[in-house]
């Protein structure tokens, strides 16, 4: 059994993105077709080795017990609700009393898609001196920015990460906490604040990958944009960037210790550009690492698996067979 348990704060009433939430809690709002913010979130804690999750629930709860039920694709799925809302540090306090026989928990907010590294989140914290992580990430500017010399503007940005990070919404907590006096509330403003104050808490870091908190519609079209053509794995995801009936490219971010299933291609005869990270291409004989800028050509019936010891985006381009993927062997969790 893991030794961490999962939560999923999921009981906002996601009053901005109204009429959607009218009728269904935020948490199930779709990303893309017959696919919710919290299948995505249950799929990586599945993932990273998360077997007990607990859904801090409120309102339409019921909605959410009738789609995910007890268990939900090999995750063992929990209810605490919160029958008055009363913020996020009395459903956390909630959570933790009904964690019966763990001390560890990792907690999410139910709004957040990021492609951070659970498992590696975990590790870490884990071997932290702290008692509690918060998983931080760079903001990225909601505007383009101009840069300037003298008088004269000289370049245009779009959007670019800034030197500052946020409040990623994913904590980690090596045991359980001592709430003290605080009962109401946002955690974020109550309790994590004098924690802060009082050196108890570390941070998790991961920069230039995905992560969205949907709270608007624009944000919500935002995530389905990523979505269009994106396919999540247990390792990373696949993006379809080119389709013609000349050939196909597809985006593959692999994440850091994870690996593709050993697999071939009966007719597609492909090429890697390593955009950016590294590991290695595992063959039956045999091993070819790479890097930042390398080219590797793997060819028809040719069986391998793509191993990451960094985070690692590649670009494959190939011959136009989308479906040409026959698996040999899956591997759910890290190398």
């Amino acid at each position: 059994m893991s030794e961490t348990a999962g939560m999923i704060l999921c009981g906002g009433f996601g009053k901005r993105l109204r009429p959607i939430t009218e009728k269904i809690p935020k948490p199930l709002v779709e990303i893309k077709n017959e696919y919710t913010i919290l299948d995505k979130q249950l799929f990586d804690f599945k993932n990273a080795g998360v077997e007990d999750v607990y859904l801090l629930t409120g309102f339409l709860n019921e909605k959410i017990k009738e789609r995910y039920g007890n268990q939900y694709k090999g995750v063992n799925v929990h209810y605490v609700i919160e029958d008055e809302p009363l913020g996020t540090l009395n459903a956390i306090r909630l959570g933790m009393e009904a964690i019966d026989g763990y001390n560890q928990s990792i907690i999410r907010n139910g709004d957040v898609v990021a492609d951070l590294n659970i498992k590696k989140m975990i590790e870490q914290g884990q071997k932290s001196d702290y008692p509690l992580s918060i998983f931080i990430t760079q903001m990225q500017s909601p505007y383009g920015i101009v840069e300037t010399s003298g008088d004269k503007l000289v370049s245009f940005k779009e959007k670019p990460f800034l030197d500052y990070y946020i409040n990623g919404g994913v904590y980690f907590s090596k045991g359980k906490l001592d709430f003290g006096e605080f009962k109401i509330g946002d955690i974020e403003k109550t309790l994590f604040p004098l924690m802060a104050k009082e050196n108890k808490i570390g941070f998790y870091k991961e920069n230039n990958l995905f992560w969205m908190a949907i709270d608007t519609n624009k944000e919500l079209e935002t995530v389905r944009k990523e979505y269009e053509n994106r396919t999540d794995k247990p390792w990373g995801y696949e993006k379809v960037l080119v389709y013609t009936d000349k050939y196909l490219t597809k985006e593959l971010f692999i994440k850091e210790s994870y690996q593709t299933s050993f697999h071939f291609h009966d007719k597609k005869d492909e090429t890697m550009y390593i955009i950016s990270g590294a590991g290695y291409i595992e063959f039956n004989d045999k091993k070819e690492y790479f890097g930042k800028n390398d080219t590797i050509r793997i060819e028809p019936k040719e069986q391998h698996s793509i191993v990451a010891t960094e985070n690692t985006v590649l670009h494959e381009v190939s011959t136009p067979y989308l479906d040409d993927t026959i698996r040999v062997n899956d591997y759910f969790y890290t190398r």
